[in-house]
């Protein structure tokens, strides 16, 4: 199997706060993780309300990127201490994202095959915040039946 595409489990928690409110939401899934260039990349899929999603999460040093195709269809961009633009395309037509990233770390051990990306940015809706996003992700190499 080439290091380039590993088969990984994937645990998902983002943590929303909006003033003094605080949502946790949590997801496993399986999926691959794969280095290209200089970026690093994380790719599964995701049962959502409106159906599957297909998430590609993409980070390099002071950069990094959700996609999301399928049931939705979001573009997420974010940079260091930059705020950027993105999409997020519903039935009800296409919102305007904003982000404003405050923490963009990754790292992964060759050894172990696990790793982890930290991401915390403030997102606004529409030009209206929603709250600060903290997403932590980790990831192990799963081995293949």
């Amino acid at each position: 199997m080439p290091r380039e595409q590993m088969p990984v489990k994937i645990k998902v928690k983002t943590d929303i706060r909006d003033g003094s409110s605080k949502d946790t939401f949590e997801l496993t899934a399986f999926g691959r993780y794969y280095i290209k260039e200089n970026a690093r990349f994380l790719q599964y899929d995701e049962a959502m309300e409106e159906g599957m999603a297909k998430t590609i999460i993409k980070v390099s040093d002071q950069e990094g990127l959700i996609l999301r195709s399928g049931a939705v269809k979001m573009r997420l961009p974010f940079k260091m201490n930059k705020k950027l633009q993105g999409n997020y395309h519903t039935p009800y037509g296409v919102f305007e994202i904003g982000t404003m990233t405050k923490r963009l770390d990754h790292q992964f051990d060759e050894e172990t095959g696990s790793g982890s990306i930290d991401l915390l940015y403030e997102l606004k809706m529409q030009g209206a915040s929603t709250g600060t996003y903290h997403l932590f992700i980790t990831f192990e190499e799963e081995e293949e039946q």
